[in-house]
């Protein structure tokens, strides 16, 4: 393992929840080029200026989106 300490878990788990979502979503829209053989040489690219732009935005959502959630729902009786 890395040995990432825990404190940084959101920029941890930001890193990853935003690839993920980039990777499947440019994959998605790369698929009319599976015809044509360069869904590679689209999706990539896509995946890696769409990850670029995400992870900010998931960075700064999530604390706003954690309190958002909190707000909207009640504990467990």
């Amino acid at each position: 393992m890395l040995g990432i300490p825990r404190r940084y878990s959101h920029f941890v788990y930001a890193v990853l929840q935003s690839g993920i979502t980039t990777a499947v979503a440019s994959m998605i829209a790369s698929v009319p080029f599976l015809g044509e053989q360069t869904f590679a040489e689209h999706w990539l690219p896509a995946w890696g200026a769409s990850w670029m732009v995400m992870l900010p935005v998931v960075l700064f959502a999530a604390p706003l989106l954690r309190r958002l959630t909190l707000v909207l729902t009640t504990e467990d009786r």
